[in-house]
This record gives C-alpha cells, sequence and structure tokens, in this order.
C-alpha cells in the first residue's frame, strides 16, 4: 500500500504545496502535514483500504438511486453507539442504508448548542460510548452495505478545548489559533461588516472575557471561539483530526458551517476565496489517504449560489452538498398552495451539471428558515415581511384554517422575523388530526406526509429521512421543562425516538403502518427504476393547476411524468400528449386518455416507454 499512497500523493503533491504555500508560506509546516499523511495512511485499517480501492474504481457509487439516508441523535435513537449497533435491523427494514449520526463528540452539558461545540475531537461523549465502539458501529454498517456519516465541525471549539483552555490563560501559542483582541477596536472594524448569525439569542461577534481581559471572536454563541485558519497550525491540526476520525470508519464528513471558516477584516467573513482553497486541499488530502470518504459541506444559499463548493471538474471541492432552499420552499409551498416557487428552483437545479449531488430532504435536526426568492415573489404582490408571518402563522396553527403545529425560533419581536421548528408529522397536521380525532383530517394530513416524500424522492440526489419521520412522530414537548433546553425550540423536533410506536408499523390502518410501508414501496420503486438515476434528464411540466406540481425524468428511455397535488382538493390535469398514459408505478394502475385524477394531496408516478 506504500505505493499506492505514494502514487497518490504524486498525482496531488505539487498542487496541494502551491494553494498551502499561497496561505501560509511555511514549508516546515508543509512538510510537517505530508509526513502526517503518510502515518495516517499507515494507520488506516485493511478492510478501509480496500473499500478505498473499490470506491476509486467506481468514482461515481454515490450518484446511483440506490441510497436513502436517515440522520438521527445517537441517544434519541438508541441511548448510545452500542444501541444503533443493535438497531442495525430496523433500518436495514426502513431501507436506510447511509446514517447520519448526529454531533457525537465531548461536549460540555449545557453549552454544547446540539454537540456543535466541540471540546474533544478524538473523544466520544462518555454517555454515548467510545471511540472503539464508533468503530464497532461502523464496521457492523459495512459490514450490511451502510454508510455512515458524521458533523466535523472545523470553524470553532468549545471554549473548553484544551487550546481555548490554555489561550484564556494567556498561552500565546493557542490564542493565536483563535482571534484575541485586548481591545475592542479591531472587534468594532468587524462588527461594521460582519452579520450577525443569532442577533436576538447570542447578538455580536465577540465575547468579553473577564478573567482573560481580552475579546475573543464567537460568530455563533460566546461558548464557541471561531478558530483562526490563517494561523498553519489550525489546519494541520483540524486535518490530523479529520483524518484520525476517517479512520475510524466514517464514509462522509459533514464540514459544518463551510462558508465562515475564514476571517478577513472589512468583509462579511463568509463565501472567501481562502474557504475555497482550504476545502479543495481537504478534497486532495482525503483522495490521498481515504478516497473512499466523501466531503459534505453544510452551505446554506440557494442551490445556484452554493455551485462554487462543488468546485470544477478538474479541481473538485466537495462531493456533495445541501438542497437547503427546495426544503424551506417546499413547506411554502404546503402553506400556501402555489407551486409556482418550486417549480423555478426545480428548473434551476435540474439545468445544473449531473456531477452535482444534493441532499434532499423535508425536515432535519434544525429549523427552517424563510429565506425565499422575495424579489420573484413581489411580482405577485408577496412582500417579505408579511409572507414570514403568514408562513410561521399556518405552520404553528395561528389561524383557523392552518393544521400545523410547529413552534417559532429565534423570533424577533422588533423586525418581526422568525424561523419554525416541528416535526414532518405534526407539520402536516398528523398530530391535530390525532388530538381532534379527526379520521377524515388525519387520512389527508397522511397523504400530505406520504406525498412529500414522493416528491422528495423524485428530486436528483441523495433523499434523507429524519429519524422518526417513517413511523410519524409528532413533536415532542417535553423540552420546556428542561432547563437546559427550554430556551431552544429546535428541541421540538429533537425528541426521543418513539420505540413504543414502533410495532404499530405492523398494524394495518394504523399511521405507522401507512407512512412506513409507504415510504418503503416509494423507495423500492425508486431503487427499481433507472428514471430515478442521477444521469436522468429532468424539467418540470406546466399543468396548467399552480397547485399541482409536475416533473418530468427521462432515462435509458422511458419517460416518468410526476404529479403532486399541494392541495386538499381534488383535481383534474390535462396532459399533453408526451406525458399523458403510462402505468403508475405507485398504484400500478394504468393511465388511459390525457386527464389524470388526483386527490387531494394525492401523487401519481406516470412511466411510459417513450419508443
Amino acid at each position: 500500500m506504500k505505493n499506492l499512497f505514494q502514487k497518490r500523493m504524486e498525482k496531488h503533491h505539487d498542487e496541494l504545496r502551491w494553494l498551502y504555500m499561497e496561505l501560509y508560506q511555511n514549508d516546515d509546516m508543509f512538510a510537517e502535514l505530508c509526513s502526517q499523511l503518510y502515518e495516517y495512511d499507515a494507520q488506516r485499517g485493511q478492510q478501509l483500504k480496500e473499500r478505498d480501492l473499490a470506491r476509486e474504481k467506481q468514482p461515481d457509487w454515490y450518484k446511483k438511486n440506490d441510497i436513502l439516508g436517515m440522520m438521527m441523535y445517537i441517544d434519541n435513537y438508541a441511548g448510545n453507539l452500542k444501541g444503533v449497533e443493535e438497531k442495525l435491523d430496523y433500518l436495514e427494514e426502513s431501507q436506510v442504508n447511509y446514517i447520519h449520526l448526529m454531533p457525537f463528540l465531548d461536549t460540555p452539558k449545557g453549552r454544547s448548542d446540539g454537540g456543535y461545540a466541540v471540546s474533544d475531537f478524538r473523544k466520544v461523549q462518555p454517555q454515548l460510548g467510545t471511540m472503539d465502539d464508533l468503530e464497532s458501529l461502523t464496521r457492523a454498517c459495512h459490514d450490511k452495505g451502510m454508510n455512515v456519516c458524521m458533523d466535523f465541525v472545523m470553524n470553532h471549539t468549545s471554549e473548553d478545548h484544551e487550546w481555548a483552555v490554555r489561550a484564556r490563560h494567556g498561552e500565546g501559542e493557542y490564542m493565536s489559533r483563535y482571534f484575541f483582541y485586548k481591545d475592542y477596536a479591531i472587534p468594532s472594524e468587524y462588527e461594521k461588516t460582519v452579520p450577525q448569525v443569532f442577533p436576538t439569542t447570542a447578538p455580536g461577534n465577540f465575547t468579553w472575557l473577564e478573567d482573560a481581559g481580552h475579546f475573543v471572536m464567537t460568530t455563533f454563541y460566546p461558548y464557541q471561539w471561531d478558530l483562526n485558519y490563517g494561523n498553519p497550525r489550525v489546519f494541520n491540526e483540524m486535518v490530523y483530526n479529520f483524518l484520525f476520525l476517517a479512520n475510524k470508519g466514517i464514509d462522509v464528513m459533514r464540514i459544518d458551517a463551510v462558508p465562515y471558516i475564514w476571517k478577513e477584516l472589512g468583509t462579511k467573513c463568509r463565501n472567501l476565496p481562502q474557504v475555497h482553497t482550504i476545502v479543495r486541499m481537504m478534497r486532495m488530502i482525503c483522495e490521498i489517504v481515504c478516497p473512499g470518504v466523501l466531503l459534505l459541506g453544510e452551505v446554506v444559499m440557494e442551490p445556484e449560489k452554493v455551485v462554487p463548493y462543488f468546485g470544477t471538474v478538474e479541481k473538485p471541492e466537495c462531493h456533495m452538498l445541501y438542497n437547503v432552499t427546495t426544503m424551506a420552499t417546499t413547506w411554502h409551498t404546503v402553506a400556501t398552495r402555489d407551486t409556482r416557487l418550486l417549480r423555478l428552483q426545480m428548473d434551476i437545479v435540474s439545468s445544473l451539471p449531473k456531477e452535482y449531488v444534493f441532499l434532499n430532504y423535508l425536515r432535519c435536526h434544525d429549523d427552517i428558515g424563510w429565506g425565499l426568492d422575495y424579489q420573484w415573489l413581489m411580482q405577485f404582490g408577496i412582500g417579505e415581511v408579511s409572507h414570514k408571518k403568514y408562513l410561521n402563522d399556518f405552520l404553528t396553527g395561528a389561524i383557523p384554517e392552518a393544521f400545523g403545529r410547529g413552534e417559532l425560533y429565534n423570533s424577533d419581536p422588533t423586525s418581526g422575523d422568525a424561523r419554525l421548528c416541528g416535526t414532518t408529522a405534526s407539520l402536516c397536521g398528523i398530530e391535530k388530526a390525532a388530538y381532534e380525532r379527526d379520521e377524515a383530517a388525519l387520512e389527508r394530513a397522511v397523504r400530505l406526509d406520504l406525498m412529500l416524500h414522493a416528491y422528495m424522492l423524485t428530486q436528483s440526489g441523495i433523499p434523507v429521512i429524519y429519524s422518526g419521520d417513517e413511523i410519524g412522530q409528532e413533536n415532542d414537548y417535553s423540552y420546556h421543562q428542561d432547563p437546559d433546553r427550554w430556551s431552544d425550540s429546535r428541541y421540538l423536533h429533537r425528541g426521543k425516538f418513539r420505540w413504543d410506536l414502533e410495532p404499530a408499523r405492523k398494524e394495518s390502518g394504523s399511521v405507522q403502518q401507512k407512512l412506513f410501508d409507504g415510504i418503503g414501496k416509494l423507495e423500492h420503486i425508486r431503487k427499481d427504476s433507472a428514471v430515478f438515476h442521477t444521469d436522468a434528464q429532468v424539467s418540470t411540466v406546466n399543468t396548467m393547476d399552480d397547485s399541482v406540481l409536475g416533473i418530468v425524468r427521462e432515462n435509458e428511455g422511458c419517460r416518468l411524468t410526476a404529479l403532486f397535488n399541494f392541495s386538499e382538493f381534488d383535481k383534474t390535469i390535462y396532459l399533453d400528449e408526451w406525458n399523458a398514459g403510462g402505468t403508475d408505478l405507485i398504484t400500478g394502475q394504468k393511465q388511459e386518455g390525457n386527464s389524470v385524477q388526483m386527490p387531494g394531496y394525492g401523487v401519481c408516478w406516470l412511466l411510459k416507454d417513450k419508443n
């Protein structure tokens, strides 16, 4: 394997050195980096190296239509890492073969930001297990053909991290790994151009440390100190942490808050060119040491604006990115029953190169931010402030016609701005209908839930389910009684997995059975049909009804016309000769003529041979 390492290093060495020296002008630190890459390659297990080789031979392995992801909190799902390993059979039954383990590295209690304030990159939170447990889990997943994703928090550390503790004590070497200032002169200059992430709950971008007599940059929360990537020691050490974790069997590294990594006075400290240099170097380092590992970038922008984070065909950066905007627009469409903005965004995504892979999802661990295209919506008389209020009112049940049961997050009383929290089931009306024992409303809510999952599975890329959505798990209000969590409404949808409800998925007619089997059936169809492959040509079709979205996928001589009714009313949709006819993959019924009858919140996948 030594010769293979040398071959990979020779392929990337010159570019890696050129980029490194462009940032740091430090030959000694680059030499140390190369030496350590060799060491981490030598430490990489034989099974992982064989996995690397197989994936090098099939570099597009993650671009097919056979991956279904699920994101989960380890403690909520199964108590600890060993518990997750014991539940892999259930995940197999759910057809999941990509599990995203939410942050599990060591963090301080009460100041963890959901696990994103890391105090030790080489230690698992004690209540979740050990690094040996992690390695055991990844091996068990690999044996079942599953991939494991984890969060790698690059932008900052916890104030309890060893570096931060030593910096607080005045050690210059460690202070230089962060942004420390004796007075507010320079921080005040930063504040003139750098936006605030949490203006209500954590205003400003700096925190005064009384005991240290310095200000420190804290973009997110006061207990999360931003790392200074202008210091080559920071880059090197974080790369070593990255490779240590990759060698534990991680397949996908989700790089948290990618756009924030590089800071520069006089800028917004977002999306700076140096960020792309760092991500490009990390991509090359992966290809040298662990080519089976993928980089997933958390970049919260519109699809067309995140494109630079994919890099280029010749100089790639991230393998995959989140489709954040489409997720938010999906819930906008649920609340408005108007698919026009969603159709516009689908056309934009479909126009991007097929090499670009997005992760698609309905809900995740985070809130829903209403970063919609208000400039485009303005042509219909839709203003940003009033529309955000309507969306939040509808999805929190604040208006009579609403069925959503979400809660606001980071609400700003002054501006009226707020984000939204809640599980898919509760936002779809399952919680409200079940509480009111309204069977007709419950049937509609389940149909909406399944329609949204079918829509997610129709998009190109990798679909990811939030744990619990497969059995219709509702909001968990117990966080209101937890003093460590009560102020963060995101815990509304971060509740424990309801294993007491899981057996109901085998009870005919139950909500759990309808959702589990319904989503499972949709995924079976997706895996078995070439029209869902990433290589398919994708476009939208005008259904002549703004409440019904039409998507066309074409591949290997077949055409799929997918229709999604975002209203509660029954619809008749008339298709042209190119899209009419075929067989509904979901019901198995052959479609005659050019009209399609759709129930409220219905979905139809019409497949026909173009020949």
